[in-house]
């Protein structure tokens, strides 16, 4: 197919479909980031110490891990379509009781079901825009899931920051009688909403209408996004790349020669828990917290988050001009090592500081290559393992196996995520940021053997070419 993406494709469809499942997301990013500058007023709300705060934050992630379990094989049943405008509803239905919420079970009960979505969509979309799109456009194009993943995430602190200014902190009455807070979960209602309509107008995967027999459908799509001529050839490409005996199931993770889990599992896995290692959502959810814990103020601390989101963003658009043209296995690697350095300095630097009231200070020197290595380390994350891990997840399973393969992978990497959420608070008050950071600085660093190890190259190769 990579001829097809200069002589015959469909560029302005497959752009708008792009458009559309990106928007995933965008909410995937929004929702995870919201969370941010909203701290405060669920411990108020709610009454809430450090564990049941933990709770609150993390809740989430046991959504996102089920959600990402059951889209994958949803999807192969439901189609790639349709689960993720399921996963549209929920996140409409989760933005509302979010803010409305009136105990701390309630905003569980609404935060797990926004969780879902955001797993739903976290694999999903990866993987509808790999089905849908050439072999030489592949990885820029899913890529760029991960810069509305960031772009989202930018978008909560920009908003969490311009409500908790306006109304005079986030814990303050901001509008009809509600706080601040509140309002920072009910913007969310708007992309969602855009996102459930558009999704409307979108065709189904053609892989998906394949493995359920419905060859017609899947060759008038592949018609219209690659052009009449080719739609012939790649159904029997991917026919050929699929069971013929059966429709693909969990089971077909097991290497039938050999008993045992495939490797290109056991891979799936390790880059999706490595991703979590490294302490991204730290910074992502508790950023406000940190560094209001080294002496910024509530104000300066969201200023500090939307810095970090604007990095991302650009650092995601330097990895989606070169993951075609180096590969993606060099972006881990350059990753994995610059992380690791970068945490490292921020370990050493929280080691220097003293406490004061319960708040750790820094010495200016200190304070400034804390600050500065932070947003490094973003960087280096969101030019490597933030976009590369969803891009290869979405394209590295053999086509019989990818709902299935996404499904386990996804469930680890939320279950991760959740685990590292989790034990922050209770890292930070018992072995300090000096121990957290000095943890996530040693998986990053372990990272590197495990992607020099394990990981292959797949730049270049046609879905079908996958091999388990």
């Amino acid at each position: 197919m990579v001829d097809t993406a200069r002589n015959g494709a469909n560029l302005g469809l497959i752009t708008a479909i792009v458009a559309v499942a990106t928007l995933g997301g965008f909410l995937f990013g929004f929702d995870s980031g919201v969370i941010n500058g909203t701290v405060d007023g669920l411990r108020i709300a709610f009454d809430s110490d450090d564990v049941g705060t933990g709770f609150n934050v993390a809740s989430m992630l046991l959504g996102c891990a089920v959600g990402a379990f059951v889209a994958g094989r949803l999807s192969d049943t439901l189609g790639r379509k349709r689960t993720l405008m399921l996963a549209a509803a929920f996140f409409i239905v989760s933005a509302y009781g979010s803010g409305i919420a009136g105990s701390s079970l309630e905003f569980v009960v609404y935060r797990i079901i926004g969780g879902f979505a955001v797993g739903a969509a976290s694999v999903l979309a990866p993987a509808y825009i790999s089905e849908v799109t050439p072999a030489d456009m592949r990885g820029r194009l899913s890529s760029i899931q991960q810069v509305m993943i960031i772009v989202g995430l930018t978008a909560a602190f920009l908003s969490n920051y311009l409500l908790a200014e306006y109304a005079g902190s986030s814990t303050a009455e901001f509008w009809l009688g509600f706080e601040a807070w509140r309002w920072m979960f009910w913007i969310e209602l708007v992309p969602a909403t855009i996102f459930l309509v558009a999704l409307f107008f979108i065709p189904e995967s053609p892989r998906y209408l394949v493995t359920r027999g419905r060859t017609d459908a899947a060759r008038g799509v592949l018609d219209r996004l690659f052009g009449s001529g080719t739609s012939q050839r790649k159904v029997g490409e991917i026919e050929r790349s699929v069971s013929n005996d059966h429709a693909p199931r969990l089971s077909d993770l097991i290497d039938r020669s050999s008993g045992k889990v495939r490797t290109i599992v056991w891979v799936g896995i390790g880059l999706a828990v490595f991703q979590q290692l490294v302490g991204i959502n730290v910074v992502f959810y508790y950023g406000a917290v940190l560094w209001q814990a080294v002496g910024f103020s509530e104000s300066d601390a969201l200023k500090i988050n939307v810095l970090s989101g604007t990095i991302s963003i650009g650092s995601c658009l330097a990895a989606i001009a070169l993951i075609d043209r180096i590969g993606r296995k060099p972006l881990l690697l350059i990753g994995s090592v610059g992380m690791a350095v970068t945490l490292a300095i921020m370990s050493f630097a929280f080691m220097s500081g003293s406490l004061v009231d319960g708040t750790l200070q820094l010495s200016d020197g200190a304070g400034l290559a804390a600050l500065v290595a932070a947003n490094v380390y973003v960087a280096f994350f969101n030019f490597s393992w933030g976009p590369v891990m969803w891009v290869m997840l979405g394209e590295m399973f053999p086509n019989q196996i990818r709902g299935s393969g996404l499904a386990v992978s996804g469930f680890a990497q939320w279950i991760s995520n959740f685990g590292i959420t989790m034990t922050f608070p209770v890292m930070l008050a018992t072995i300090g940021l000096t121990g957290a950071y000095g943890f996530y600085a040693v998986s990053a660093a372990v990272s590197v053997v495990f992607v020099w190890l394990m990981v292959r190259e797949t730049k270049g190769m046609e879905l079908e070419e996958m091999r388990g």
